[in-house]
């Protein structure tokens, strides 16, 4: 296994919308496994191949206290929503920004497996509003783009100035 770089906001590659995957095989489980081990270090709940710079219809996602309950989804769509939500968001991608982001309550997500075996969960809260987020990577959107104009600015200056310190 291996860590990932992870691109950060505003690189134009997250813009890139992700193509379905065709072949479940061991290649991409290296890259689930690769982009899981990403997650756990950064320390991250969510991660979509666009962020690592793979641009293909994946995203792992762990939200458990305890770290061990990863969640694998190959072609993931939301087939039901219900309800509203707002919850503080964050990303690896754009580090350190947090913004209330609205989302729906509760979904159904339809996906293929690590095995590449098709399955159906219903989600709600936290891992429901990470699902969302992930797939929004995956057509091209960061959470930053749900803010204001004003407030996706000011976020922008923030991180070059972060990247400048970092030089």
């Amino acid at each position: 296994m291996a860590l990932l770089q992870i691109l950060h906001y505003p690189d134009p590659r997250l813009h890139t919308v992700a193509q379905p995957v065709t072949t479940v095989d061991d290649t991409l489980r290296r890259l689930i496994a690769d982009m899981a081990e990403t997650m756990y270090a950064a320390p991250g709940i969510g991660l979509a191949a666009t962020q690592v710079n793979h641009h293909v219809r994946l995203i792992v996602v762990d939200v458990s206290e305890t770290k061990d309950n990863l969640l694998v989804f190959i072609n993931p769509e939301v087939i039901w929503s219900d309800g509203l939500e707002t919850m503080e968001e964050g990303c690896l991608s754009v580090p350190g920004i947090y913004d209330k982001v609205q989302r729906a309550e509760r979904i159904r997500v339809r996906a293929l497996n690590a095995q590449g075996q098709p399955f159906e969960m219903d989600a709600d809260g936290l891992l429901a509003v990470c699902i969302q987020h992930e797939i929004d990577h995956l057509n091209g959107k960061v959470f930053v783009e749900y803010l204001s104009r004003l407030k996706q600015d000011r976020i922008r200056q923030k991180l070059k100035k972060q990247q400048r310190e970092n030089m």
